[in-house]
Parts: structure tokens; C-alpha cells; sequence
């Protein structure tokens, strides 16, 4: 597909980054290889030299990965990607491509579960001090930065509170700091959401959830947006030498790469020939495949999830047995301003949170009653899924840092899917009644 004119969302998630090789498949074939013949010594030479893009091993690249890479760099309106074996893996690999032993990150506080661990207790342990500030009281990110501050991070929506980060005043803040933004856009995907376009310069993508869509393979991906500056100053690994590299100065070489269109893709090529090399954290080909089969109808799943998810949220508000909802689409939300200004056509996001009348036991005895609903630990799967965070995904947290991210005894998470709406009603129905 010609790269030259902006096509619709809807068509790059079918065509993005793939044209048809000398099989004349369709579809994307699956590259499942771990290495590559080289034409001659010279062509290896320019490989490994930089000269030339393309396939040594297929743990630092691979044809199939290639292709979601750039298709999902497109959706998000970014110049290059690279994926992971897992959203955490991309996660850790965002923070440690940038960051080093006396470093610290400013994130929200309102965060996936698996970040939040990651950030409170992990990267500590390598020297990296994560500093929580409230993403819905934006004035306390300012404090927290010093001369050691390497990034700002949170997610689009936090999981599961599901409050919406302020890009707005978040962004210029990085601005004028002088520091990348780096947003998690897993829970909206950018198909609803892409935040590049309000002042991200590094978008991470669980694969697994809502781009993959069904649940069958772990994946994630980082998007570099080409447009933040490495080479200010504060950034040391891509101003020096990188002895590891026979003395590759990133910046020097990739903030204009000739073989990358001219594009500013210092920060993912830095992450692909550092830590994909070192840690081997890398997609496997056939995960890759799956997600490429998921993606190419993200946005007429995301429209559905968010249409059948704005209807759940309102059934429940009406019934009996809920305290509360919490739902970025409805209009007295908090957040439905926010929603309003940075999502897509009016679509709110698949997640719903409510409170079950009767706390912590009430909650259980609903989970335990369903029968369409999947209870298990994931979101974005074309299937209706919901747990109780207090008890499954968030119980490692003290109560303090359960009711920081959202989480509450009486608390529900819903992933809602793609079925027939009046199915989802009567099941949510018959267990709150159970």
C-alpha cells in the first residue's frame, strides 16, 4: 500500500506496512525463522554496519513483526515501532531505554496493576525511582521533577479507575521540562484514542488486549512519534559513544535516518540494538500473525465494544442492587468532558466500573453468578469479561494503594464485549439478583 496520502483508520488497519512479496499472499505470512541467509559478505557488512535495513536474527527483527510494527506506528500516527513479548515487557523496556541507576520517572499514580507494581517496587530495586502523582490533580506532577527526572508516564485511561489523563496540561508541562511523555494507550487503543496527537512523544500498546481482540496470544508494542529531542543534553546514552555499538552515537546517526525516510526514530532504534539485543524480549512471529489478524478489525470491534459498553453502563445505574457507575460516556461522569476532547467519535472505551450493594461479599457472590461474563484477569477480549480487582489483580495492594488507583471493596471491572447486548443485560441481571 502506498504510504504517500493519509488513508482512514479503517484502511490502515487492513494495509499498513505490508506489501506483497514474490509469494503473492494476501495475508501477511508467518516468518517463522530465527535467522537469515545473507546475499554476500558485503550485503552482511552493511547489515551489521547500519548501511541497510534488514533481517539478521530474528530477535532484534523478523518480516511478520515488521509488518505489525508499522502498522500499528501508523495507527498511531508514529514513525516506528517495535514489539514485545508482553505489554510489560514494553513497559519495562519505555522506562529503562531512557533511564538508568539515579534516574527517576514522574507517573500517575492511577495506573494498570502490573505498572503499578512494576514502578513501586521493580524498578527501585535497579535504581530508578518512580515518583506517583494524582493524574486527576495535574498540579502535582510539577514537583516531583528534578535535574534526575527522565520521563513523564500514565495511561490514557487508568485501569481501573478509569479517570482520563490530562494530556492537555500533562503535555505542556514535558514541554516545557524538556521531557518525553510517555502514554500507555492499552485500555482505548487508537482507535478511540491516539495520543501522539495531544503531546505524547512515546505510545505503549498491549497487543494482547483490544488490538489482538481475542484473547490467544501475549504481545506488546512501543510507538517512537519522531518528534522529542534526544539530543538535548539530558539524555546520555544518545549522545555518547555507545561502546556496546563500536561507538554508535545514536542520536548522530537516526534523529534523520536516510533508510527510514529522514524520520527522527533515534529512541526505538536505540531500544531495538540495546535491549531487544541484551534482554531478547522479543514478539514471537506467530503472536505477531495473530495480532495482525485482530488488528484489521479493531475499529469496527472498538465501535461495538463502546456501543454495548455505554448501554450496560445505563442499565446499571438504574438498577437496584448497584451503588454506582463509573463510565467515561455517561454525562454526569467526571471524566466525560475529558472523554469528550480526546476520543474519537464520541466512543467511550469498553471498560465499566460499578459498585455491588453489600461490599466486598456482594461483589464475589456476583462474580460466582455469572454465566455469559468470563471472570478472569483481561480486558479486551471480543468476550464480556469482569473481576473483582480486590480480591484477584489488585489484593498485592494495601488498602491505601488498592483506593489510589480506584479500587474499592465493593468494586467491579467489566470488559464488555461484542455480544448481543440483551444477553449482557439479562446476565448482569440474573447475578446482581442471584
Amino acid at each position: 500500500m502506498s504510504e504517500d496520502k493519509k488513508h482512514g483508520i479503517e484502511t490502515l488497519s487492513l494495509h499498513a506496512g505490508h506489501s506483497i512479496d514474490e509469494s503473492n499472499s494476501r495475508a501477511v505470512p508467518i516468518y517463522q525463522t530465527t535467522s537469515y541467509v545473507f546475499r554476500d559478505t558485503e550485503h552482511a557488512g552493511k547489515l551489521f554496519g547500519l548501511e541497510e535495513l534488514g533481517n539478521i536474527y530474528t530477535r532484534i527483527m523478523n518480516p511478520t513483526t515488521d509488518v505489525i510494527e508499522k502498522r500499528i506506528a501508523a495507527l498511531e500516527g508514529g514513525v516506528a515501532g517495535l514489539a514485545h513479548a508482553s505489554g510489560q515487557a514494553a513497559i519495562t523496556s519505555a522506562i529503562l531505554n531512557i533511564s538508568q541507576s539515579g534516574d527517576n520517572i514522574v507517573s500517575a499514580s492511577q495506573l494498570y496493576g502490573g505498572t503499578y507494581s512494576l514502578f513501586k517496587h521493580t524498578l527501585p530495586k535497579l535504581g530508578i525511582e518512580v515518583r506517583f502523582a494524582d493524574a486527576e490533580n495535574p498540579e502535582t506532577f510539577a514537583s516531583l521533577i528534578d535535574d534526575k527526572t527522565r520521563a513523564i508516564y500514565g495511561d490514557t485511561v487508568g485501569n481501573p479507575k478509569l479517570n482520563i489523563f490530562p494530556f492537555k496540561e500533562i503535555s505542556a508541562l514535558a514541554q516545557k521540562e524538556k521531557l518525553p511523555l510517555i502514554i500507555d494507550n492499552t485500555v482505548t487503543s487508537p482507535a478511540i484514542c491516539r495520543p501522539i496527537e495531544h503531546g505524547a512523544n512515546v505510545v505503549i500498546n498491549s497487543l494482547t488486549k483490544f488490538i489482538g481482540g481475542h484473547g490467544t496470544s501475549i504481545g506488546g508494542i512501543v510507538i517512537d512519534a519522531g518528534n522529542f529531542d534526544w539530543g538535548s543534553g539530558r539524555f546520555s546514552q544518545f549522545t555518547e559513544p555507545d561502546e556496546s555499538y563500536h561507538g554508535l552515537v545514536h542520536w548522530d546517526a537516526f534523529q534523520a535516518f536516510p533508510p527510514a525516510g529522514g524520520a527522527n526514530i533515534a529512541y526505538i532504534m536505540k531500544m531495538r540494538l540495546q535491549l531487544l539485543r541484551d534482554m531478547g524480549n522479543c514478539a514471537a512471529p506467530f503472536n505477531s500473525f495473530l495480532h495482525l489478524q485482530g488488528v484489521e478489525t479493531l475499529p469496527l470491534r472498538m465501535e461495538r465494544h463502546c456501543e454495548n459498553a455505554m448501554k450496560v453502563a445505563k442499565f446499571l445505574e438504574k438498577h437496584d442492587k448497584v451503588s454506582w457507575v463509573n463510565y467515561p460516556g455517561l454525562s454526569d461522569n467526571t471524566h466525560h468532558e475529558a472523554a469528550q476532547q480526546y476520543f474519537e467519535k464520541n466512543h467511550f472505551g469498553a471498560l465499566v466500573g460499578f459498585g455491588v450493594k453489600g461490599g466486598i461479599e456482594a461483589g464475589k457472590k456476583f462474580i460466582d453468578n455469572l454465566q455469559l461474563f468470563s471472570h478472569l484477569a483481561n480486558i479486551g477480549d471480543a468476550k464480556s469479561l469482569a473481576i473483582h480487582p480486590a480480591t484477584t489483580t489488585h489484593q498485592q495492594l494495601d488498602e491505601a494503594e488498592q483506593r489510589s488507583t480506584g479500587v474499592t471493596p465493593d468494586f467491579v471491572r467489566l470488559s464488555v464485549g461484542i455480544e448481543s447486548i440483551q444477553d449482557l443485560l439479562s446476565d448482569l441481571d440474573q447475578a446482581l439478583n442471584a
